[in-house]
């Protein structure tokens, strides 16, 4: 876990429930006693990530639309803290904070959840792409709802499911980092399986039991080619707005991929390519990070206006 992550230390159940005491149904003892929940009843997950969000983040309204993603909070906040980093290693090592940083953020989803704690964390201003209609509108909502970062987040509408940049991005525009957690499947019989999968290793399905979604929609969770497929049209297009956005990022859950990208970025020309490990627990995943740009290059267009909570 990143060393600036608010959640390094663990979670202290106690006070999440004095402050938030919805959350109080759903502790419990663990097998060792230390008080938890049930992280394969989606209630509760979602339950804490509403505490964790309003007492880390002051979020004072969270929820998704049933049958949504519900984010792991301390993930999302790891790629949040290494995409300042990574911004960081162009000023001098300095931490960038407040609203001279863009970021867009290509597919925010229901939970608009990175521009909520980069809002939160470090204040920048975000743009949220997103192709879900519901989606879409669940975001905006979530940002008005939240006025102390509502100014911060505009929510845009992606008209193309195989756009990642054309038709968000507008001329003039500069970004100083995008952000991707793309959809890991290739197909929704691959998405069931790992989810499926992800239920077992919980401890959710038991001898008998019907299996069920544990969240997320098929924009979500799978696309045509899966994450491989995905990440190598992002890197493709990135070419084409190289001069409207500093840093491209993506996570990649799958090692086993980045040959292939990193081929993909010397085909492009990318001038500098990243690799961030990160690490929750026992998964493992990444973000891959690569720019055009020259250090000694000139100025550069207008950072990206923000209409809040659109």
């Amino acid at each position: 876990m990143h060393p600036r992550n608010r959640f390094l230390a663990g979670y202290d159940f106690g006070g999440l429930v004095a402050r938030n005491p919805a959350l109080a149904p759903f502790v419990r003892p663990n097998a060792y006693g230390d008080p938890s929940i049930d992280y394969a009843n989606p209630a509760a997950v979602k339950s804490l990530n509403q505490s964790l969000l309003k007492d880390a983040y002051g979020l004072k309204v969270w929820d998704i639309p049933p049958g949504y993603l519900c984010p792991p909070i301390p993930g999302r906040s790891d790629y949040i803290h290494y995409l300042a980093d990574l911004l960081a290693g162009t000023r001098a090592g300095a931490i960038p904070r407040g609203p001279s940083i863009a970021v867009l953020d290509l597919g925010m989803g229901a939970n608009c959840i990175y521009p909520l704690i980069g809002a939160s964390e470090y204040g920048w201003r975000f743009v949220g792409s997103e192709t879900d209609p519901v989606a879409l509108r669940w975001a905006g909502k979530l940002v008005a709802r939240n006025p102390a970062v509502a100014s911060l987040i505009e929510c845009r509408p992606q008209p193309s499911a195989t756009d990642c940049f054309d038709g968000v991005i507008r001329p003039g525009e500069f970004f100083d980092a995008s952000m991707c957690n793309p959809p890991f499947h290739a197909s929704a019989a691959e998405a069931a399986a790992g989810n499926s999968r992800k239920r077992r290793n919980l401890g959710a399905v038991r001898s008998g039991a019907k299996d069920r979604n544990f969240g997320g929609q098929a924009g979500e969770l799978w696309c045509p080619g899966g994450e491989l497929g995905f990440v190598r049209r992002m890197i493709g297009q990135s070419l084409e707005f190289r001069g409207q956005c500093g840093w491209f990022t993506t996570l990649v859950s799958k090692s086993a991929h980045l040959p292939r990208f990193h081929q993909a970025l010397r085909d492009v020309g990318a001038r500098e390519v990243k690799t961030l490990e990160m690490a929750q627990g026992q998964k493992q995943s990444r973000i891959l990070a690569w720019t055009f740009a020259d250090r000694d290059e000139g100025p550069r267009p207008p950072r990206a206006s923000v209409k809040p909570g659109r």
